[in-house]
C-alpha cells in the first residue's frame, strides 16, 4: 500500500467516525440527501476518501448508496422497521446468551453503573446514548463475528426510530425502559442467559408495538 493510499484510508476512516457521529445522534434526519462535494468540503479531503468513507457507512446501515445518483440516510417505513424489530426480537436474545459467559466482573460492573446512569437522566439524547453503550456492552463477551456485525448495522439503521421511541418514553421518565434494564442486569448477574434472552426478547418487542401504534413517527421531518 502506497502513502498516499494510506493517508487516504485514514481520512476515510476519519470522515466515516465523525459522520457515524453526528448521524447518530440525529443531526442528519432519514432522507437526507449527503453530497460528496459538502463533506469534501467539510472535512478538507478529496472526493477519493470522502466516497471510501461513504462506503463504509453504508456497510454499517447508516446511508444508502445509489449508483450515479448520490447517498442518503438510511430511511424505513412502518413495514420495515417493524420487520428489522422482528429480526431484532430474534437474533439480539441469542447474541446475549452467547456473550453472558464471556463477560467479565468488570463489564459486570460497568452495566451496572451504565444502569445507575440511565436513572439519573431526563434527557433523550443522553438517553439515548446510555442505552446504547448497555446494550452493546452485553453483548461484548460473544465470540463471534456474523451475529454482532448483524446486529450493530441493526442498531444503527433502526437509530432514528428509537430516538422518537424515546422521546415517547420521555414523558414517563422512561419507567419501562429503567425496570427493564434492571431486570436484565439482574439476569446478567446471576449468568442467567435463559431469563436474559425472554427478558431482552419482551424489551425490544414493547418498542416495535409502541412504535406500530405511532404511524407518524415514520412521516418526513417526523423523527
Amino acid at each position: 500500500m502506497s502513502v498516499s493510499s494510506e493517508g487516504d484510508l485514514a481520512t476515510s476512516h476519519r470522515i466515516a467516525a465523525a459522520l457515524k457521529e453526528e448521524i447518530l445522534s440525529g443531526e442528519y434526519p432519514p432522507g437526507t440527501r449527503i453530497r460528496q462535494e459538502d463533506i469534501a468540503t467539510q472535512f478538507g479531503a478529496s472526493r477519493s476518501p470522502v466516497r471510501e468513507a461513504l462506503r463504509m457507512l453504508e456497510a454499517d446501515g447508516l446511508i444508502n448508496l445509489v449508483a450515479h445518483t448520490g447517498a442518503w440516510i438510511s430511511e424505513l417505513s412502518l413495514a420495515e422497521c417493524e420487520e428489522m424489530y422482528q429480526i431484532r426480537e430474534r437474533i439480539e436474545p441469542l447474541l446475549l446468551r452467547l456473550s453472558i459467559p464471556g463477560l467479565t466482573d468488570d463489564q459486570i460492573a460497568e452495566l451496572s453503573k451504565i444502569v445507575k446512569e440511565l436513572e439519573k437522566n431526563k434527557e433523550v439524547e443522553v438517553f439515548l446514548k446510555l442505552d446504547r453503550e448497555f446494550h452493546l456492552l452485553t453483548y461484548a463477551g460473544a465470540q463471534t463475528t456474523l451475529l454482532s456485525e448483524m446486529v450493530h448495522r441493526l442498531w444503527n439503521t433502526t437509530q432514528h426510530y428509537r430516538r422518537a421511541y424515546t422521546k415517547l418514553l420521555a414523558a414517563d421518565g422512561f419507567k419501562p425502559a429503567h425496570y427493564e434494564h434492571h431486570l436484565m442486569l439482574s439476569a446478567i448477574k446471576k449468568r442467567d442467559s435463559e431469563d436474559a434472552e425472554r427478558i431482552l426478547y419482551g424489551h425490544i418487542r414493547r418498542t416495535r408495538l409502541e412504535l406500530s401504534n405511532h404511524p407518524g413517527v415514520f412521516t418526513p421531518n417526523n423523527q
